[in-house]
């Protein structure tokens, strides 16, 4: 391990080679912790494409053990939560046995960081439309969440990343509005670049907000016993529940 990874090093396995949350990731996580980023090349983002890549994930899983790495961290959610929650466990747990490294998905963080929050009813935001969502839903019900909602924003999935913030804020804020009683609001995917309103949704409607990315951070560090708040993204990474 190289001097600058004194902390541990995490490899991640990115489904697309969009740019954004990479960076993102990297300049949140404290110093000390090194990343070795691989890369799926999910193009589509259809349904069949996230149910079809399951073998090009644990080639990657492979590669990353070859690198003597911590931990590995498969990003993308919607490829895991079409398997199901069980499905994504069973899967998880045997590439455990078969690689012997730990290994956490996007949304195995993104359940943890909602017990974290004490979270029982959520709001989730997307940007997918139609049936999609209700796999989505599906999968944190499994979790043992109550779904009030779904809501995608329609934006083709190339173009997620040209989305403004504030456009991502009115439709989070909306659909949070249109169902009351949720005690969180979760958003899926890292596609969009939406970090500097995270504070400003909690600020403004009084209950946590689940970003995949600052989840990550939290859910990566507590792996490797780091313990280093990072505030200006949310309450779990600023107190690091």
């Amino acid at each position: 391990m190289s001097y600058t990874s004194w902390r541990g090093v995490v490899g991640v396995i990115k489904p697309t080679m969009r740019p954004g949350s990479l960076e993102e990731f990297i300049r949140l996580l404290p110093e000390g912790i090194g990343v070795i980023p691989l890369f799926v090349g999910i193009r589509k983002g259809t349904e069949d494409e996230f149910r079809e890549v399951m073998d090009a994930y644990e080639a990657k899983v492979a590669e990353l053990v070859e690198l003597e790495v911590d931990l590995v961290h498969p990003e993308g959610a919607p490829p895991f939560m079409v398997q199901g929650y069980q499905g994504e466990a069973r899967i998880v747990k045997d590439w455990e046995k078969k690689y012997k490294v730990p290994i956490v998905t996007a949304p195995m963080t993104q359940v943890e960081a909602l017990n974290a929050l004490k979270a029982k009813k959520i709001v989730g935001v997307t940007y997918f439309t139609g049936k999609i969502n209700d796999v989505f839903s599906r999968y944190f019900a499994d979790a043992g969440f109550e779904v009030m909602a779904m809501e995608g924003i329609p934006v083709a999935f190339d173009a997620v990343g040209k989305l403004s913030s504030q456009e991502v804020y009115a439709h989070t804020r909306n659909a949070f509005l249109r169902h009351s009683g949720a005690d969180a609001i979760y958003m899926l995917g890292s596609g969009w670049r939406s970090l500097d309103i995270i504070d400003l949704l909690e600020q403004d409607l009084q209950v946590p907000v689940v970003h995949p990315v600052p989840t990550r951070v939290w859910s990566i560090q507590k792996r490797l016993h780091v313990r280093q708040p990072v505030t200006g993204y949310g309450r779990l990474l600023a107190h690091m529940l």
